[in-house]
């Protein structure tokens, strides 16, 4: 047998064909398909099983319902506990906010004491994070004994939420959740005091939430012939939370809060004791309570139409027009007859007969009628001759935070001698000294920029 030739010899054989002058280039030749090669079986066939982690019936038995407690106790930067600073000014806006509601449905003028104290005696000025215990007191109606627990120890509990009127508060969420932020970061329940009528006991009971249930765990309770401190107070409530703080960085937040709502609330008399500095009161400008807010019914052009069906489910109307006449604003019994011509309804039907198809035509009428807007007497509003007095006594008592005392309270290390001169100058005490503070410190004058006695200090007015 012949050798077999070359077929690198025959590539360049063929090259030179094609290279020769005056032929044109031949086709290329299609590719020829590589032979795949042979793969080695794996030695064991069958695929692998992968482990099952969990079945259908285990997963559904962790199934479990979760209270708004522990939605909250998880998620509380979402009712304004972001952080300790932030806490402590919800805590006192809230408790301040149900005083003020409170005393105006009663139609008591309010007193308010907000008072702001270290629960570790020896804390000190510069810690930005310590317990501190908050206090709120008022003279308002108090509350009953049977409602104190649920009032402070369930979240979503109140009486504003399905009112058509203005108030503070509406959500009943508020001071519970001051007082989960308060037991979450000390363990500690909320210390609760109310007096209903002069002749009555005073209530004192702490209260704890139940996370798990939403429910309120009632402890140590009691009842005192007399308000502590022999206090003649007829009737009132007062709570006290303990909590994690950072009034460092938090107490200006806490003063604006205050003053702003004396400036808005010139009815009102408001106390602010705290840490380290004298107590400010802001007196009552004004002996006349701001208009009484009255409830409304919603207006037609507001309702959505899932909220429409469900308002016919539970009305205990005998007929459509009575339905409407007594269930929204503005709509008497002229306009009530064109809308349930215009829905193509019988004025008779009982509302509970409503089915799905009758209610969005009703929706829809609703929402074309020509009707007048709501009625303005769900809005209390101060009025210009209030807000002028506020203004006045706004002014003469404000309390204006000076330059030395914020460079102090934001320097890195401030020694507690440069925040005690410079509360003390601020509180119209005695002058500013101008060598070094104790401690190594530098001085409330050098704080305020520049040397000698740095800018003049603005005194701040108190009232009585």
């Amino acid at each position: 047998m012949g050798k077999k030739k070359d077929s690198s010899a025959q590539l360049s054989l063929g090259d030179a064909l094609a290279a020769r002058p005056g032929k044109k280039d031949p086709a290329p030749a299609p590719p020829i398909a590589a032979e795949p090669e042979p793969v080695a079986a794996p030695e064991d066939h069958a695929p692998a099983k992968v482990a099952r982690r969990a079945t259908a019936e285990q997963m559904g038995q962790r199934q479990r319902e979760i209270s708004i407690s522990e939605f909250f106790t998880k998620n509380r930067h979402l009712l304004g506990f972001d952080n300790p600073s932030k806490a402590l000014l919800t805590t006192v806006k809230e408790a301040v906010d149900n005083s003020l509601d409170a005393c105006e449905e009663a139609g008591i003028l309010p007193e308010i004491l907000v008072e702001i104290g270290e629960a570790t005696p020896g804390t000190p000025a510069t810690a930005t994070e310590a317990k501190y215990r908050v206090a709120i007191e008022d003279n308002g109606p108090g509350i009953v004994r049977k409602q104190i627990d649920k009032v402070f120890g369930k979240l979503l509990y109140g009486s504003k939420f399905h009112r058509l009127k203005q108030s503070r508060g509406q959500q009943g969420i508020g001071i519970s959740a001051a007082g989960m932020y308060g037991q979450l970061t000390t363990g500690k329940p909320v210390t609760v005091l109310s007096r209903v009528r002069k002749g009555q006991p005073v209530h004192s009971l702490d209260i704890a939430i139940d996370t798990r249930k939403n429910a309120p765990v009632v402890s140590n309770e009691k009842d005192l012939e007399e308000w502590p401190g022999n206090i003649e107070k007829e009737h009132g409530t007062r709570v006290e939370i303990e909590m994690v703080a950072n009034y460092l960085h938090g107490q200006r937040f806490v003063l604006r809060y205050l003053e702003q709502t004396a400036l808005a609330n010139p009815h009102a008399r408001v106390e602010y004791r705290r840490p380290r500095l004298p107590p400010l009161v802001f007196p009552r400008a004004a002996d006349d309570l701001p208009r009484e807010a009255t409830e409304i019914q919603p207006h037609p052009h507001g309702i959505e139409l899932g909220a429409l069906q469900l308002m016919l489910a539970e009305s205990k109307e005998r007929s459509l027009r009575g339905f409407l006449t007594t269930s929204f604003s503005r709509v008497g019994p002229q306009p009530a007859a064109l809308i349930l011509e215009a829905a193509k309804l019988s004025p008779n039907i009982r509302p509970s007969g409503v089915d799905h198809a009758a209610a969005e035509r009703l929706h829809k009428a609703l929402a074309e009628a020509k009707l007048m807007a709501p009625p303005t007497g769900c809005l209390s509003p101060i009025g210009d001759a209030l807000v002028r007095k506020g203004l006045i006594n706004f002014l003469s008592v404000i309390e204006e935070e000076g330059p030395e005392l914020e460079l102090a309270l934001d320097a890195p290390n401030p020694s507690k001698a440069v925040l005690e001169a410079a509360a003390t100058t601020l509180s119209g005490g005695s002058a500013v000294a101008t060598g070094p503070a104790p401690g190594g410190g530098a001085s409330p004058a050098s704080l305020g920029g520049g040397g000698g006695r740095g800018p003049p200090l603005r005194r701040r007015r108190r009232g009585h």
